[in-house]
């Protein structure tokens, strides 16, 4: 899949509003981010995906990046496997455990996912 929009739902809990995110699969996405942007909506968020669940390719740098972001790993099973606050201008976070997506996203929606909790994406049909 190219990169499109994508709902994401945290399918363990129902109470929690789901992300509006585009689903950044190209490697011009996954380089870029959220590099440059200055403010980010509560709803907004960036899903990058990789090939294979790694450590060290879905490790991300926070440097121009002007806002701190709540970053949550999800595994190729599509569970949750950490989740963080990202500090801007930070060089590099990795995740706790193998991650095959990697969720950015306000940093007012960190609660809304947690560590087991299961994810679902909803993408667009053309």
């Amino acid at each position: 899949m190219k990169d499109h929009p994508v709902l994401v739902h945290n399918a363990s809990r129902a109470d929690i509003k789901p992300v509006q995110a585009l689903w950044g699969q190209s490697f011009f996405a996954r380089l870029q981010g959220f590099t440059f942007r200055k403010d980010l909506a509560k709803d907004e968020g960036l899903v990058l995906v990789e090939s294979r669940d790694s450590r060290i390719d879905t490790s991300i740098h926070m440097l121009f990046v002007w806002t701190d972001l709540a970053v949550i790993w999800i595994n190729s099973e599509q569970v949750v496997v950490d989740a963080i606050l990202a500090k801007s201008w930070r060089p590099i976070y990795f995740p706790a455990k193998p991650a095959r997506y990697t969720l950015e996203i306000h940093p007012k929606r960190l609660g809304d996912f947690q560590v087991g909790d299961k994810i679902h994406f909803e993408h667009e049909i053309d």
